[in-house]
């Protein structure tokens, strides 16, 4: 420890309650008197109190306060020192006075520096000895030279170090400066951290007073100067003069429980250090409150300081409180996912037909959301009736609403995502309780998915649920998942295929590939062509051995990739392209068909005139209507800025058209520069279909320097995206949710390019 208790008066303290420390008090440890160097006139000793700033320790007449400083010989160097001085107490024909100033050390050459107190014509010069003195013999020099004013002085000088930028050293060398005229004052017994972030102090001092008290915090980490409520109550058992104290730090100041070595305040009689004594104990979270209880009772101090004592002993330990409250007041939580980073969808309910609660709150730590100012109600009568068989909660009952269902997005600080999630409703009286969560870490989009899935679709409430909670959900979590290959297994000689390889992409929705394998097998072009499917995990382990054999049937050269986890198609054409070594790469959605054979060749032809380019063909229905012919920008609709102008009109309309370019390439099917993918970012997590997810990644393309062709004499035949077993009204409303996501992320954008476009060169 930094410092130890002097006083002795503290004989068999009595043992203290299990909650309730007895007092620690350590040996008395004398001031050191006299120093082993000394002062004398005509030269000043320097001690180093941090980087910034040197302690001058001189005898002379020099004024106290701010004094103009001349440093060096020609005395050109200027800086302005705080001077405290004294009277000696055996004053000399040579000197009558000493005095301490602080100066910023800036340059100063410690092997020869001339040192001048005031102006050249009239102030006192000095050499600074060429060895630094330690901040004990500086403060030992003092202590001999100023006798009983020495606690001045140095209350003086720990005025002026207080107001600059504090540091770890700096705060240390206060502390050794205090110790010197001991003016250390009780000890830190017990430290309480808290599920709020507040720490708890609880220990004694003579000079701490009750109320608000600016106290800055000694630690290994950076020191931090807070705002401290402070109490105190008698103990019997504290040395004579000393009262027990506690105090709460405030929450976005405190430091870390097991940091902290000690404090130094402005106390009645001046600047004063409270140690942590070496035999301190630290509380948990879960143990903090009840220590704060155990003392509540007994404590004095100001409303403000009491009311937030008492808040922080009602504070989470970690147990659920709302069924022991006496109010008709219960929640329970239906789901709670958590994306990355704090970025939280919830849903839940809360049955409280009185209107006894006033905030409902999502806490970690010291981060914290009200999520009843901004959550979206529903109905849910099912709640209302499994309370219908208690007879506490009949007379809530009577005319009560059937809105206690809720849907919440919240965004928590990431920084500790392993502490505990707790919901805290506070009520209209000001007492609080608690219910603890666990949440289930999903990426975004299964998160939406579910959540989405759980609520009817006829309810009233899904728009608002989708625009407020859903959307802004999904947003935030747009950072891309990669998909992690997990197994690679190559059917036939793959290594010897011939022509850009082909990679399949086997999402979720996919049905069979069997007759694409027949397909691509018929046709000259691709049977001797490498082809890559990639599939997840769980699909390889169940089609890996049959796809092998209709490989080796076929003749093809194929490569099997497994992913872990589950994907879209393009998750998986993603995984196909890490699993190749190649420049170029044709991508194919097995869920679209050649509308005859040659296609191969043509995309590969073009885009071996097009090198660095994307080339797309057109993807056709079965009724022989065009689905997608090409992205456009759209520059007048707000509502759907990228468009495709040829989707729903006949096929014919568009095969007879030349290579076009395009805003955006299908990436469903497309031939295209393998790296292309990882150097526009890879594909956004926050879709919940395709076709927006594609058709984003596919205008980042474009903006990253590839530019994208439209070839129609090349058709695809395919269908909508529906994942498998999706409802229409489901369906419908994921593309509601993707269209709101693509616009929020692209009209800005678009907006601003169209305006550059408007400059005048």
């Amino acid at each position: 420890m930094l410092v130890t208790e002097q006083s002795s008066t503290v004989i068999n303290p009595p043992v203290a309650s299990p909650l309730v420390a007895s007092p620690l008090v350590a040996k008395p440890t004398p001031a050191k008197q006299g120093a082993s160097r000394a002062m004398r006139s005509g030269r000043v000793i320097g001690c180093r109190i941090d980087e910034t700033t040197l302690l001058i320790i001189g005898l002379g007449q020099v004024p106290a306060g701010d004094v103009t400083v001349g440093v060096g010989e020609d005395q050109t160097d200027k800086r302005t020192a705080f001077v405290s001085e004294w009277r000696l107490t055996a004053s000399s024909p040579r000197a009558s006075q000493g005095f301490a100033a602080l100066i910023p050390a800036g340059d100063i050459d410690l092997a020869m520096a001339a040192i001048r107190f005031g102006e050249k014509e009239t102030g006192a010069p000095y050499i600074l000895a060429p060895r630094l003195a330690s901040m004990e013999e500086a403060a030992a020099l003092m202590l001999e030279s100023a006798g009983s004013q020495s606690a001045t002085v140095i209350n003086r000088l720990v005025d002026a170090l207080m107001t600059g930028d504090l540091s770890r050293r700096r705060l240390l060398a206060i502390a050794a400066l205090l110790k010197t005229t001991q003016a250390n004052d009780g000890f830190i017994e017990l430290i309480g951290e808290s599920h709020d972030g507040v720490t708890f102090l609880q220990g004694w001092s003579r000079g701490m007073a009750p109320g608000p008290c600016r106290m800055s915090l000694i630690g290994r980490a950076t020191p931090v100067v807070s705002e401290c409520g402070i109490a105190t109550f008698t103990r019997p058992d504290a040395p004579d003069g000393a009262a027990g104290f506690v105090g709460l730090v405030k929450a976005d100041e405190a430091a870390c429980a097991s940091d902290i070595e000690g404090l130094i305040f402005r106390g009645r009689a001046g600047w004063r250090h409270v140690a942590v004594h070496p035999r301190k104990r630290i509380a948990d979270p879960q143990e903090t409150p009840e220590h704060i209880r155990s003392v509540l009772m007994r404590t004095h101090g100001t409303p403000d300081v009491l009311l937030s004592l008492r808040g922080a002993a009602n504070s989470f330990e970690g147990k659920e409180t709302l069924s022991s409250l006496p109010y008709l007041v219960r929640m329970g939580i239906d789901g709670l996912f958590e994306a990355h980073a704090g970025n939280l969808l919830i849903s839940g309910w809360l049955y409280d037909p009185d209107g006894h609660v006033a905030t409902v709150r999502l806490r970690r730590r010291a981060a914290a959301t009200r999520l009843d100012q901004h959550w979206t109600c529903f109905d849910r009568p099912d709640v209302t009736d499994s309370f219908s068989d208690q007879a506490h909660f009949v007379p809530g009952l009577a005319g009560v609403q059937h809105a206690h269902g809720f849907v919440a997005h919240a965004q928590l600080s990431g920084e500790d995502p392993g502490a505990p999630l707790y919901f805290e409703l506070t009520l209209q009286d000001s007492r609080r309780a608690f219910l603890p969560a666990k949440p289930t870490r999903l990426a975004a989009r299964s998160a939406a998915l579910r959540q989405i899935g759980s609520i009817d679709p006829a309810n009233s409430a899904l728009p608002a649920i989708v625009d407020t909670h859903i959307v802004p959900f999904l947003t935030r979590s747009s950072a891309r998942s990669v998909p992690v290959i997990e197994t690679i297994v190559d059917a036939g000689f793959f290594d010897e295929g011939k022509g850009f390889p082909i990679v399949l992409g086997l999402g979720e929705s996919e049905e069979d590939i069997s007759p694409l394998l027949a397909l691509l097998a018929l046709d000259p072009e691709t049977r001797g062509a490498p082809i890559v499917i990639a599939m997840p995990a769980e699909r390889f382990r169940r089609q890996a051995a049959r796809l092998k054999e209709l490989a080796r049937f076929y003749r093809l050269s194929v490569r099997l990739v497994s992913t872990k986890g589950t994907g879209d198609v393009y998750d998986m054409l993603e995984a196909g392209m890490q699993a190749l070594s190649c420049e170029t790469v044709v991508s194919l959605s097995a869920s679209l068909i050649p509308h005859g054979t040659g296609w191969y060749g043509k995309l590969v032809a073009a885009a071996s005139a097009m090198k660095g380019s994307i080339v797309s063909p057109v993807l056709a229905y079965e009724d022989h209507s065009v689905r997608w012919a090409g992205s456009w920008i759209d520059d007048g609709n707000d509502e759907q800025p990228v468009v495709g102008r040829y989707a729903g009109y006949p096929l014919k309309a568009v095969t007879d058209m030349k290579v076009t370019s395009i805003a955006a390439a299908s990436l469903e099917c497309c031939v295209m520069p393998r790296d292309a993918l990882s150097r526009a970012g890879g594909f956004s997590g926050g879709y919940l279909g395709r076709q927006e997810k594609g058709l984003d990644l596919g205008l980042r393309l474009s903006r990253t320097g590839y530019d994208s062709y439209l070839l129609p004499s090349v058709q695809m035949w395919g269908c909508d995206d529906a994942r498998a077993g999706d409802s229409p009204a489901m369906t419908a409303l994921v593309e509601e949710v993707d269209r709101k996501i693509f616009k929020s992320q692209w009209l800005p954008i678009l907006a601003v390019e169209k305006q550059l476009e408007k400059r005048p060169a």
